[in-house]
């Protein structure tokens, strides 16, 4: 099934409402001539952190720089705050932004960096110094702080990129694929970092196309593929939306004929698979998921059979993804 023939799309990409929107999109597109950036997309994005998931050239980059005033739209209405971003300082004083790319700083230490930035973003002499402390303390960059970022590791660089994004404290931060390239390290102290800044009530925006990354972090996703919206909201609420497509549920035991056997008997369960390579593997479909997780535990009691685990390779957003882009 085509993207363009999925049948599930009108119902997942239905926006929520406008309650607690800190980022409005309405029906808006960008071209390029005649190439598409992305096409009649429709969000509200809350407080909180949501992450802009999506492969490479699925239009996560022409959406943050439309959401972020580096762009128009050419058609529709993207808000901050009520506010359109295009040229706007008053949304640019309430709006962080870390890009993917970096400009040649190396030169500079991290400090004298972040120091510029927020000199550029109307922060006073007087208080700038203190401001520079507590962004570059605040993203555990105070031991590295005097070094010239030439020296600095990927996941450094990252870090001071959110201390020059934090420094004016703003209610938004925007931030394009922050955990690409990071060592497990990095990727675990820069979600740290940006899970401190959104219990403060404020607001994450990140880009990424490492899917497994982002589910770490939040719940909260915006799909997208070819410029286009393909679903919105909570990753559970998603799924829920595709659980007429056959659920995967994959079971390692000792007695794999017998449970096969009991397993085929219930009127829930599609299908039965085994793993040629794992006689201990075996992958069972099903429509009714939740009632599987149910009873499944007190029927292998009951028959006294053996199970080491199972685990379902369809509760994951890459299931999703792949889903809602190829039906």
């Amino acid at each position: 099934m085509s993207l363009s023939q999925n049948p599930m799309m009108n119902a997942a990409i239905s926006p929520p409402s406008n309650a607690g929107a800190m980022i409005s999109l309405e029906r808006a597109s960008r071209w390029y001539n005649q190439v598409i950036g992305i096409n009649d997309v429709t969000c509200k994005i809350p407080t909180g952190i949501t992450a802009l998931l999506g492969p490479n050239g699925a239009g996560k980059s022409t959406m943050l720089k439309l959401i972020t005033g580096q762009l128009k739209p050419t058609t529709g209405q993207v808000t901050i705050f009520g506010m359109k971003p295009f040229a706007n300082p008053n949304v640019y004083r309430r709006m962080g932004y870390c890009p993917e790319i970096e400009n040649n700083y190396d030169e500079m230490t991290g400090r004298q960096f972040v120091t510029m930035l927020g000199a550029m973003a109307g922060i006073g002499r007087n208080e700038l110094g203190k401001r520079v402390n507590d962004a570059i303390e605040q993203v555990g960059m105070t031991a590295n702080g005097d070094r010239k970022i030439g020296g600095y590791s990927k996941g450094m660089r990252q870090r001071i990129k959110v201390a020059q994004g934090i420094i004016h404290r703003p209610d938004i931060l925007v931030l394009d694929e922050p955990l690409n390239g990071l060592d497990p390290i990095g990727r675990r102290d820069m979600m740290n970092v940006l899970n401190d800044f959104a219990s403060e009530g404020k607001g994450v925006l990140i880009s990424s196309h490492i899917l497994y990354e982002v589910e770490q972090m939040t719940s909260n996703i915006l799909l997208m593929s070819k410029g286009r919206l393909l679903a919105q909201g909570n990753i559970y609420q998603i799924r829920g939306l595709i659980d007429k497509h056959p659920h995967r549920i994959s079971i390692e035991t000792n007695t794999p004929r017998p449970l096969a056997s009991l397993l085929l008997s219930l009127p829930f369960i599609l299908s039965v698979k085994f793993d040629r390579e794992n006689p201990r593997m075996m992958e069972i479909e099903t429509l009714e998921p939740d009632k599987f997780y149910s009873q499944f535990p007190e029927i292998i009691m009951a028959e006294n059979l053996s199970v080491d685990s199972f685990d379902s390779p369809d509760n994951n957003l890459e299931a999703v993804f792949k889903y809602l882009i190829t039906g």
